[in-house]
């Protein structure tokens, strides 16, 4: 069984999904993507997972590193789990770069290439944006490219976090809006 609820966050409502497993998604309203996983019967209800992550999400919100562990319950491929758990390594305050995913992923299945835009692919589909910081995934060359909650939200979430924004560029065309 799929559960949900709604978060009214400074950046616009989301909605938050779990199974019994633990947390499944979380979309910033009319986001790419949005809820695509998440099945039509799912039941309005605030479960424990669901619980945890609005605890983490106030916590986040008010600019403190979230202290609270969120059970995640990851749906995709066994490539996209992979690079999902390498966007939780990314710390707090912190950016990498899709080419540097890709490297650790190279690196970890014995030196075989991994696209940058596969990585890409990966992150761009993320169902659990803020908790699996997807925004703090940067271009290598220093742009502030993709994210499904937008660029603006993107650009947000890393100053709430004390990001300097001042060394990225942002896109003004492309897919990457």
């Amino acid at each position: 069984m799929q559960y949900k609820d709604t978060y009214e966050s400074p950046l616009g409502s989301i909605l938050l999904a779990s199974d019994d497993e633990g947390l499944i998604g979380l979309w910033f309203f009319h986001q790419k993507y949005f809820a695509n996983i998440l099945k039509k019967d799912a039941e309005q209800k605030e479960i424990e997972p669901i619980r945890a992550a609005k605890e983490w999400l106030d916590q986040y919100f008010s600019g403190n590193k979230p202290s609270v562990d969120v059970p995640l319950h990851f749906i995709g491929t066994d490539f996209q789990k992979e690079v999902w758990n390498c966007l939780l390594t990314i710390p707090y305050g912190h950016t990498t770069t899709y080419g540097e995913i890709a490297q650790h992923l190279a690196e970890e299945h014995g030196g075989k290439k991994v696209s940058a835009q596969a990585v890409g692919g990966a992150v761009g589909h993320n169902e659990m944006s803020i908790i699996v910081p997807c925004h703090r995934v940067v271009g290598s060359n220093g742009s502030l490219t993709g994210y499904a909650g937008g660029i603006q939200r993107k650009m947000k979430l890393l100053e709430l976090e004390g990001v300097d924004l001042s060394k990225f560029s942002v896109p003004t065309s492309g897919t990457a809006l």
